[in-house]
Formats: C-alpha cells, sequence, structure tokens
C-alpha cells in the first residue's frame, strides 16, 4: 500500500480556521487574527503571487523580506535540489560536500580580496558567526587582545537573536527583550535627510562617519574590535551613504586595527545594481556577511566570508596544550544540508546568464525616476534608492519633515494592496518613523511591472490623505 501523500492538496476554509488556530506569524500584532482573515499565499510566478482566495498581486518585496531574486516559479532550481537531496542530503559541515566545495568556490570567486567561507543557515547566524570570530581573536591572538567590542550603526539592522540585537540600531525591534550583550557601541546613522547633526550635504564635513573614530577613542582602541555595517541601510528606511562616508569609515577602522563588517544579507547578490552593495563604494571589507538571495529563499542559506588573514588566527597546534582550544570552535547544523547549496549554485547562474544585475541597476533607475515623479505631492518627503532598492518617506508636512501617524501607514498600505500591488514598508522599528515605503522587487522586474507599482502607490496616497 502506498501511503505516499500530495501535501500539495488542501481544503481552503481548513487551512483558513487552522491558519487562524494554530500558526504563530512573524512581526505581526495577535490582535488581527481576533477580526481579520491573514492572507495565505499558495502560488507564485515571476513577480505575482496567488492568494487562497485567488487573488492576485504584483509582489514589490520580494518575498515580502527581500530575498527571492529570480523571481517565483523557477523550475531548474526545484530541479537542481531535488537532484541533491535523492543522492546526498546531509552531512555535518566538519566535512566537505560536492556543492558546498562548489559554492564557496563561487563565493570567492564573486569576493576578490575574501578567501575562506562558512556555511549557516540564517543572516541572524552569519553575524552571529561573525562577531564570535572577533570576540574568540581577542583572547587568543597577541595582536588583537583586548578587541572585543563590536560597533553598529543606528538604523542598521544585523538578526533576531541576542547577540544581533544587540547590534540593533532599531529600538522598536530590540524594545524589552533585554538585557543584552555588553560591548556594542552604537555610531550615528547616515540618512542626509534626517541628519543627526543638523548638517547639509556636502557642506558637513561627513560627520556620520568621523563620529566612528570618536566613538571608537571613547570606548578605548585597545577594546574595539569590529565595526558591523550594512552597505546601504535596509529595514531602518533605504540610506545609500554619501560616496564619501565609507572611505573615511575605512580608513579610521584600519587605523585603530578595526575589522569592518560588512552586512550583506539585504544588498548582495544583484540588489543594489552591483553585485555587492559595498561594490558602490571605495572600501575593503574583512569580514562580509550574507543570506536573503545566496539561494533567492529557495532554501534557507547563510555565508560568513573571510580574509585568509582572519582564518589564520584560528590555525591551532591541537597538540599544545595552550592552544588546543584555539580554533573556532562553532557549529551550524543546517549548515550542512546541501539542498541550498544546489539552489544557490543555480540561483547564481540565473543571475549571471540572465545578466539580472544589469536588469537591477536598468530598472533601479527608471524605478528612482519614477519614485521621483510623486516628489511634488504634498506627502511625498523623500526619494532614496540605489538599483532596486528603494524608499519612499511619507510625511504630513514636507517643510518640517512631520512623519505621518501609524495608522495613516497602515490605511496607506491597504489602498495599495487594493490595487493589487504589495510594497513594504518600515515595520515596528523606529519610534514615530515606521514611514518609509519600501520598493525591492524581484531582480526580474520590467518596466511595465514598475509603472504598475508606482501607479498603484501614487492611488493610495491619494486615497488616503486628500
Amino acid at each position: 500500500m502506498n501511503s505516499e501523500k500530495n501535501w500539495l492538496e488542501y481544503d481552503t476554509e481548513l487551512m483558513v480556521a487552522q491558519d487562524k488556530e494554530k500558526l504563530w506569524h512573524h512581526m505581526k500584532s495577535h490582535s488581527c487574527f481576533k477580526s481579520q482573515e491573514q492572507m495565505i499565499v499558495v502560488e507564485g510566478k515571476g513577480l505575482m503571487i496567488k492568494d487562497i482566495r485567488g487573488n492576485e498581486y504584483l509582489d514589490a518585496t520580494s518575498g515580502g523580506v527581500w530575498s527571492v531574486m529570480v523571481g517565483y516559479g523557477r523550475e531548474s532550481i526545484a530541479k537542481a535540489v531535488y537532484e541533491q537531496l535523492r543522492v546526498m542530503p546531509y552531512y555535518a559541515g566538519a566535512y566537505g560536500t560536492i556543492p558546498s566545495i562548489k559554492f564557496a568556490n563561487k563565493l570567492v570567486e564573486l569576493l576578490p580580496g575574501l578567501d575562506k567561507v562558512y556555511f549557516s543557515n540564517s543572516g541572524s547566524e552569519a553575524n552571529e558567526k561573525a562577531f564570535k570570530m572577533v570576540r574568540l581573536a581577542s583572547r587568543i591572538d597577541p595582536a588583537r587582545k583586548g578587541k572585543y567590542k563590536i560597533l553598529y550603526r543606528d538604523r542598521d539592522y544585523h538578526g533576531t537573536t541576542v547577540a544581533a540585537m544587540s547590534a540593533c540600531g532599531q529600538f522598536e525591534r530590540k524594545k524589552d527583550f533585554g538585557p543584552f550583550v555588553d560591548g556594542f557601541p552604537e555610531v550615528p546613522h547616515c540618512l542626509c535627510y534626517r541628519c543627526p547633526f543638523d548638517k547639509t550635504y556636502p557642506g558637513c564635513d561627513i560627520d556620520c562617519a568621523r563620529a566612528v573614530e570618536k566613538v571608537i577613542l571613547d570606548e578605548g582602541p585597545d577594546t574595539v574590535g569590529g565595526f558591523c555595517v550594512e552597505p546601504i541601510t535596509a529595514g531602518g528606511g533605504i540610506i545609500p551613504p554619501v560616496k564619501e562616508y565609507f572611505p573615511i569609515v575605512r580608513d579610521i577602522c584600519k587605523k585603530y586595527g578595526v575589522w569592518i563588517i560588512m552586512d550583506e544579507v539585504v544588498c548582495g547578490f544583484g540588489r543594489t545594481g552591483e553585485f555587492w552593495g559595498h561594490s558602490h563604494y571605495d572600501v575593503d571589507p574583512d569580514i562580509v556577511t550574507m543570506a536573503k538571495g545566496l539561494a533567492s529563499s529557495y532554501e534557507a542559506l547563510s555565508a560568513t566570508a573571510v580574509k585568509q588573514e582572519i582564518y589564520d588566527i584560528f590555525l591551532n597546534d591541537p597538540s599544545a596544550p595552550e592552544e588546543r582550544t584555539h580554533f573556532f570552535r562553532d557549529i551550524s547544523t543546517y549548515g550542512g544540508c546541501t539542498a541550498p547549496m544546489a539552489a544557490a549554485l543555480e540561483s547564481t547562474r540565473i543571475i549571471e546568464d540572465e545578466d539580472l544585475v544589469a536588469n537591477s541597476r536598468e530598472m533601479g533607475k527608471l524605478l528612482m525616476e519614477r519614485l521621483g515623479e510623486l516628489n511634488s505631492l504634498p506627502w511625498v518627503g523623500d526619494t532614496r534608492g540605489v538599483g532596486l532598492f528603494c524608499g519612499l518617506e511619507v510625511v504630513e508636512d514636507k517643510a518640517g519633515k512631520i512623519p505621518v501617524t501609524e495608522a495613516q501607514m497602515a490605511q496607506l498600505m491597504g489602498n495599495i494592496m487594493a490595487e493589487g500591488v504589495i510594497v513594504g514598508r518600515t515595520n515596528s522599528s523606529l519610534p514615530g518613523l515606521n514611514t518609509t515605503l519600501y520598493f525591492v522587487p524581484c531582480l526580474t522586474v520590467t518596466a511595465q511591472e514598475i509603472d504598475r507599482m508606482v501607479t498603484a502607490v501614487e492611488i493610495g496616497l491619494k486615497k488616503t490623505f486628500e
């Protein structure tokens, strides 16, 4: 008797009921389940998704958290995953597997200057690995003794674990989850529209970058080992730094022996119109963390890539009692899964063969142009972005830059969705400033789809505020 089941079959009303009764949704107030049926997504193709009620939407969020780089419905990725699972699904990362070796080599090829790759399964975990490398090096490397502190930037986000949240520049994300891990000092954000120094670019001396040195000196240069930073701030409001920012930061970090940990979890794999977000800037990261785009979220995968000199710190002599534990004593169970590596290899092939980084660059320019046309509306305070990574900050008073309310933003999101388009927004992150719309579509987006997105937003803004 064949006991196999078709797990794609479902009863609509049963799924709706069980979604409400059993499923704990991410980042959502539980009270909404009392009166509202939550969207259940059942199918996707390209940039289009379909819910369980048959409604179709143009998804401008690449899966809600900006990670489905090559679009939905890629059969070649599914086939690559199937074949790998059939042959060898898993072996712990203490050993090699064919897809992990192949993908590590691919990443090193894509990241000149970095030499070793450590796999895990989420962006939070990738950053945790980097933090642990800084901390362990501060104990076992005589040249880095005591350099355990890791700087982070206001408005940046590096993950959901307690250590990653210790390096979180979004107050509402970390509120009430403390106490947090010691040794994570904050540096100012770099959003010109709301400059933390009340200055105007370019006559500002790039104080947001120079503040990094002040924090290092205040903390003690002999205690600071790393600076974890997004090349372009993501969930904190889509904030591309000015071109001078990272060269200044680079020089400061080199001066004090501070490793730059570049968090490419969101920006990597073509999102910004370059393969890496930091490629827009003159900067030389020591560690690069990545997730989301690695396998286009067809499978869960993250990685932490480092320079050879960092890897070499952990080359110990296991026969010497004082060095026996001086290696990177870390493990990620699902870092040994082979299907994600297979998905990542195929997803990366698609990005390269279909020239999707160039499409991101070209369509990103069009998206910024179309969003710029909305600047004349009284509720559009600022539009900003790079590649297919764009934001629109909504205000009730342009001159005073006064943000709209949370209730108005919720109404706006509903009005946009009513046009058959899903865009993102700042979500429970910045007190009083969760007012930026996000446009982060799959890299396959077309000009027609961009027109549809922006038109829906214009209609939504007018419905909400006129």
